[in-house]
């Protein structure tokens, strides 16, 4: 399935800084490391850095001190909307990108039936579709990343955490369910005074 990336005008960048949500293992870190891949064959050459923040808002604040940069945002984040209506911000591209696998996952063999699950607010209706026969959920605790979810896991904190295979492997994990990825719309942005017009039209990436 062909990746479209929807270019409303960004400028001939030779030097990219990629905004996105960390820490190491997130799904955001997939999509943006893939995002650069394509900018590569875009501007071959081209010198792109891929910068990890504790939050999306966190990114959006480091257009202002990394320039030129765009962030990256999955459009399952509830919040999206105040990045689409925010004045300063342009939307300057949009592509297709499945996450990595998710799963619940946890540190050893599991000693209760009834889980604490450590999740990011967005994948969170997965943790009852991934359930495990036998197994019931006690009580959701929210983190700020499917990352920070898996470390609360290798911590001890929560019995399970539904994270990716990435940050999974990062924390020394198990996973204890079934997995699957997620087919997830992206969202580029930048500030207006760095985008212009200098590409226009659909980019297909197989």
């Amino acid at each position: 399935m062909d990746r479209n990336f929807m270019n409303l005008g960004v400028v001939d960048w030779r030097q990219l800084v990629i905004n996105t949500l960390g820490p190491n293992g997130t799904s955001s870190e997939a999509a943006a490391h893939f995002f650069s891949q394509w900018f590569g064959r875009q501007y071959p050459g081209a010198q792109v850095l891929v910068n990890l923040c504790d939050s999306y808002e966190q990114a959006r604040s480091s257009l202002v001190e990394q320039v030129p940069a765009v962030m990256i945002v999955a459009n399952a984040y509830q919040q999206i909307n105040h990045f689409y209506m925010d004045p300063r911000l342009a939307l300057v591209a949009t592509f297709v990108f499945d996450t990595p696998l998710y799963g619940l996952a946890s540190k050893g063999p599991l000693t209760t039936k009834k889980l604490t699950v450590a999740t990011h607010p967005a994948p969170m209706m997965l943790i009852e579709e991934l359930l495990p026969e036998g197994l019931e959920v006690d009580s959701v605790i929210l983190a700020l990343s499917t990352s920070a979810a898996a470390g609360a896991a290798a911590r001890g904190e929560v019995d399970v955490a539904l994270t990716t295979e990435v940050a999974a492997a990062l924390h020394g994990l198990n996973f204890v369910s079934s997995t699957r990825p997620i087919r997830m719309l992206w969202s580029v942005f930048a500030y207006t005074q760095w985008s212009a017009l200098g590409m226009e039209g659909n980019v297909h990436c197989n």
